[in-house]
């Protein structure tokens, strides 16, 4: 085989291969669930978010870095092995409460690559650094919490200010990552002995509460009942005391009738008050008003007329007649 064949033949194989390698490396395709950075000699050219089979320049000349879209979940202070058991990381996840009790805090934080440029060229391992980031934040946060607040009902809080300060100091890093969300997963005390101490202290705490809120309970029922009762006293004052003034303008009204009486017959008026006085001051009495004059006793009774006795039904065999004949 002659030089000119080899060197046509080798010729060939090196066109067919870069032919080979520009179709290839020109065409690529884009998924519903990525999003692509072209980089040109080096540079950041254009990012591309839309799906389908696109077109690029042939490698070396550009190339593409593919990157997804979905929410990523970062765990901080624990983590699983490949058949599924849980490793944690003790000396990670200690940290010291505002009130200087030490506990052991696990979370998740999901995040997502908002500015794919930033991402691949603003920091060497943006994952790295969002796990440096969220250290801090949840340390600080610890940090100028109470326990209680740790250990229960202000887990949320500690959340939402964990969230606030990662995502503060993600935008300084200016790394292309925007935090979703931040989830405690665990929250406790770093042995038996202090999570026994600690329980009793929050059962005692407990109980003195209860006593608190059934102490207020007896409060307010016997406040209610006294109100009750003053509102009861109150009202019967009212409706004695209407009762009281209504009986005044009665007085007045009968004193007024006596007194127009008394004004057009003074003698009689005054007889019949006197009568009257007397049968309130000596009630159920006989009285007799006498003349102390010579002659004819006369006296006039005061009492009510008395009613004649029920005469007696007739014996039997006694007739009508035979009473006229022995009278």
């Amino acid at each position: 085989m002659s030089v000119k064949r080899i060197l046509t033949i080798a010729g060939m194989a090196v066109s067919g291969l870069v032919l080979i390698v520009l179709a290839f490396t020109t065409w690529y395709t884009v998924d519903e669930g990525e999003q692509v950075v072209i980089i040109t000699f080096g540079k950041a050219d254009e990012t591309v978010t839309e799906s389908g089979l696109k077109f690029k320049l042939p490698w070396p000349v550009q190339k593409v870095e593919k990157l997804s879209k979905e929410t990523f979940s970062t765990r901080f202070g624990y983590n699983q092995d490949e058949d599924g058991n849980l490793i944690s990381y003790d000396k990670e996840t200690k940290m010291i409460t505002g009130d200087e009790y030490i506990v052991v805090a696990d979370l998740v934080v999901q995040w997502k690559i908002t500015e794919p440029v930033k991402y691949l060229f603003n920091a060497e391992d943006p994952r790295e650094l969002l796990h440096d980031a969220t250290a801090a934040s949840i340390r600080s946060i610890i940090g100028s919490s109470p326990i209680d607040d740790a250990l229960t009902d202000g887990k949320a809080e500690i959340e939402a200010e964990t969230r606030d300060l990662l995502g503060t100091l993600i935008d300084t890093y200016d790394i292309g990552i925007s935090v979703q969300g931040v989830k405690l997963q665990d929250v406790e005390l770093p042995n038996e002995e202090v999570r026994s101490a600690f329980t009793a202290v929050t059962d005692a705490r407990e109980t003195k509460s209860t006593k608190i809120n059934q102490a207020k309970k007896y409060e307010n029922q016997k406040k209610n009942e006294a109100t009750g009762e003053r509102d009861a006293i109150l009202s019967g004052a009212q409706g004695d005391k209407t009762s009281r003034i209504e009986q005044a303008h009665g007085d007045v009204a009968v004193f007024n009738k006596l007194y127009e009486e008394y004004r057009n017959n003074q003698d009689i008026t005054r007889e019949r008050l006197i009568l009257e006085t007397l049968e309130q001051v000596l009630p159920g009495a006989k009285i007799y008003i006498m003349n102390d004059g010579e002659g004819t006793v006369k006296y006039l009774p005061i009492q009510p007329p008395q009613q004649a006795a029920p005469q007696a039904p007739a014996q039997d065999g006694q007739e009508e007649g035979g009473e006229n004949n022995g009278q």
